[in-house]
C-alpha cells in the first residue's frame, strides 16, 4: 500500500478533479463531501483515477491505489512518469489521437485501451471516461481518466 501525500496542494488537486469531472460529465464521481474526506476516498476508491498535466509530454501527477496497483508502482515513480509510456509504442498513435479529441470535446466516454504496467502486464481498460481538468476560469490544468473495468490480457 502507498502513502498518499496529503498535502494542500494534493487536496486542491483532488477537488479540482472533482469539480470538472461534474462539469464535464455532468454528475459526480464521489458524494460531496469536505475535501479532505473527498481526496481520501478518491485514493482509496474501488476505480482507478489517474491524471497529467498540460506539458507538451505531459507527466502524470495523480494516481490513486488502484491505478498504483495496476500499473504496479509507487506514487513517486508513477508522477514521475510521462503518461505517453502507460501505453505500449504500438497503442501509443490510438492514444494521441484519443487526447486530441479530449482536448477540442472536453471529455471522452466509453473509451478503451490497451495499457502496460511497469513489470509489463497488458491490460485493456473499459468504459473509462476522460476529462479536461480545469480551474474555475477554465483555463485547462492537465486532463484525467477514471475507470473500474479492466482485463489483464496475458
Amino acid at each position: 500500500m502507498n502513502d498518499y501525500p496529503q498535502t494542500p496542494q494534493q487536496i486542491d488537486w483532488a477537488t479540482t478533479l472533482l469539480t470538472s469531472y461534474r462539469h464535464y460529465l455532468g454528475q459526480d464521481l464521489i458524494a460531496p463531501s469536505t475535501p479532505h474526506k473527498q481526496a481520501d476516498q478518491l485514493f482509496h476508491a474501488p476505480f482507478a483515477l489517474v491524471s497529467h498535466g498540460t506539458q507538451s509530454d505531459p507527466i502524470f501527477n495523480y494516481a490513486n491505489q488502484t491505478a498504483l496497483d495496476l500499473w504496479e508502482m509507487d506514487w513517486p515513480t508513477f508522477t514521475q512518469m510521462p503518461s505517453r509510456l502507460s501505453a505500449e509504442p504500438m497503442h501509443r498513435d490510438d492514444r494521441a489521437q484519443m487526447l486530441a479529441q479530449l482536448t477540442h470535446q472536453g471529455y471522452v466516454d466509453n473509451y478503451q485501451g490497451i495499457r502496460i504496467s511497469s513489470q509489463g502486464r497488458r491490460f485493456r481498460i473499459e468504459q473509462a471516461a476522460l476529462w479536461n481538468v480545469t480551474d474555475a476560469a477554465g483555463t485547462q490544468l492537465g486532463q484525467a481518466a477514471t475507470f473500474a473495468k479492466w482485463v489483464f490480457l496475458e
